[in-house]
């Protein structure tokens, strides 16, 4: 019997590769994973353009059968992804999870104002080289607190990007460049879980939020975790897969 698919969406900076350790948990016995480099990011450095469009472009793809339906999940910048795929394609994705994830910036000023700040920190990566690009997200605040082995995991994830990589990602598939989903989420009907780590307060609140917008939907708060569940106790994020 063939097994159902299952696609992980990496976040910013990430690789497919991230997935493993939920993938090797048990999310592969019971799924066929396909864990993508989305474009910008490791083995798809090089793709252009690096656009909302073309990356949905790129799931679409992937996913097997044509027409055939597959579970689709995303962590952080995948998640926002996911969510806008899910949307787009709605007959094929059958399930979505989301980790650690928005819907995008509500206010049009704010989305201006963040587009501006990541058009600058992608200048300031094609100046810099991956290991200080590598470091430097290490220190990022919604990131802190990971432990020795899940950080070490991260860095060498990060080190297989490139500076002008991430730059393309960052202006084509950021928060500021992305149009905001909160009006849309009402539009989900297949089941939607969103999950975060409990000690990630700020995307726990987000997903408590996005809970009560979509009427499919369930909130998971993973045990021990904070932004990057899947790193952080992927025994937890494969079991709720």
């Amino acid at each position: 019997m063939q097994l159902p698919t299952l696609m992980l969406l990496h976040g910013f900076t990430n690789t497919g590769a991230c997935w493993q350790p939920v993938i090797s948990a048990g999310a592969g016995e019971r799924y066929r994973p396909i864990a993508p480099d989305i474009r910008g990011h490791g083995t798809a450095s090089e793709l252009a353009p690096v656009t909302l469009g073309a990356v949905l472009s790129d799931i679409a793809a992937l996913a097997p059968g044509g027409r055939a339906p597959f579970t689709l999940a995303g962590y952080s910048m995948g998640g926002r992804i996911a969510l806008h795929a899910a949307l787009a394609m709605p007959y094929r994705v059958q399930r979505l999870i989301l980790l650690g994830a928005s819907p995008g910036l509500a206010d049009a000023g704010e989305r201006d104002a963040r587009r501006r700040a990541d058009e600058r920190l992608a200048d300031e990566f094609e100046a810099s080289t991956i290991d200080e690009i590598a470091a430097r997200w290490a220190q990022t605040p919604v990131l802190a607190g990971l432990g020795l082995e899940a950080a070490a995991a991260a860095r060498a994830d990060r080190l297989r990007n490139t500076p002008a990589g991430l730059a393309r990602a960052l202006r084509g598939l950021g928060a500021g460049a992305l149009p905001s989903l909160w009006d849309s989420l009402g539009e989900l009907r297949m089941p939607v879980e969103l999950v975060a780590g409990e000690r990630d307060a700020r995307f726990a609140a987000i997903a408590r939020r996005m809970g009560e917008l979509i009427p499919t939907a369930t909130v998971t708060l993973i045990p021990g975790a904070g932004h990057a569940a899947h790193l952080e106790n992927p025994v937890a994020v494969a079991a709720l897969l």
